[in-house]
């Protein structure tokens, strides 16, 4: 008697767009810390990324007041940072933009945003990943936030989004965007982060809401999409091995068959295969040799100078000048 193999996961039936994301694209990401870690993975095949402008944003609002401030190429004004810790800050950005000078802060928030302007106007594609429902509200005055940089909490209010909220926000934020770019593609995604320091209970309840208005979106958009990276992980993997020790964020194995499965649903064919030499190029970059003197090692220096040359000539698009550099300078 013939016996099935055992089925150790879910199937998932991952819808892809009529037209996939290409090398020559621009594409724009922007929310939770999963962002960071499809778009690394992107960065690191040298596709054509801008990633968190404001940097690490969680929720609807944030999500959709950064989104606005670049089509309104906004610049920020010394009186709308504060003096926290040592440091002056913005309560729409992350802790990366802070500085011990105002005047520093300021050019560096100023610069991603005019940068962002300029590379959404550009763009095909928006990724957003949406990571809590939760809003924090600096009082007085019920103003979101996107980082609360450690403050008292005694300075804000928590506030769980309702879905009429969350859509409202989403909603509006999309159709200022799509007039500022008419071909742009926005695919949606949830975090599959867990946040724990809200409960169990309250982390499903947030995330709840966060698929109920991107369904919505989706059905309402031609150009929105859903890319499930929220149910892989939770659905299809669904085991405690593939996340880290904080059981809140997965784990490189969870994080790698994410991008993989987006890899193959959203990016097309020609693009995917080039992205495995890009690969071959970047894990040569970063190989330690024991004895970086020897002659072997200056020839495989050599070797993949050549053939990072050869990329770049058949593939004008693609950026692999540093890695071309590294490899001369060292095989000398």
């Amino acid at each position: 008697m013939k016996i099935d193999r055992m089925k150790m996961f879910l199937d998932i039936d991952i819808a892809s767009p009529p037209v996939k994301i290409d090398y020559r694209d621009k594409v724009m990401m922007t929310g939770s810390c999963f962002t960071e870690h499809i778009g690394g993975s992107l960065e690191e095949m040298k596709f054509r990324i801008f990633q968190n402008p404001n940097g690490i944003i969680f929720d609807p609002s944030s999500v959709a007041s950064s989104l606005l401030s670049y089509i309104d190429q906004k610049q920020y004004a010394g009186e709308e940072l504060v003096y926290l810790n040592e440091l002056w800050q913005s309560w729409q950005h992350h802790s990366r933009f802070s500085d011990m000078s105002r005047e520093k802060a300021l050019e560096q928030i100023n610069s991603s945003q005019r940068q962002a302007h300029a590379f959404l106007k550009e763009s095909q594609w928006l990724i957003i990943t949406l990571g809590t429902a939760f809003s924090y509200r600096l009082m007085p005055g019920n103003t979101p936030v996107a980082n609360c940089h450690r403050a008292p909490a005694s300075f804000f209010e928590k506030h769980l989004m309702t879905i009429e909220e969350i859509n409202t926000a989403l909603d509006s934020c999309l159709r200022q965007v799509f007039r500022f770019n008419p071909d742009l593609r926005v695919v949606f995604t949830v975090s599959p982060v867990r946040h724990l320091r809200d409960g169990v209970i309250e982390n499903n309840r947030s995330k709840a809401r966060l698929l109920e208005v991107t369904h919505h979106l989706v059905r309402k958009y031609e150009r929105l999409y859903y890319f499930p990276a929220y149910e892989l992980v939770v659905d299809v993997l669904r085991d405690y091995r593939f996340y880290d020790i904080d059981m809140a964020h997965p784990n490189y194995q969870a994080t790698q068959f994410v991008i993989e499965k987006f890899m193959e649903c959203y990016v097309n064919d020609e693009s995917r295969a080039l992205s495995r030499e890009v690969q071959k190029i970047t894990a040569a970059r970063r190989h330690k040799p024991f004895q970086a003197s020897t002659e072997a090692h200056k020839r495989f220096l050599r070797l993949h100078a050549e053939k990072t040359r050869a990329l770049m000539e058949k593939y004008p698009f693609l950026d692999l000048k540093e890695e071309l550099v590294y490899f001369v300078n060292a095989a000398s």
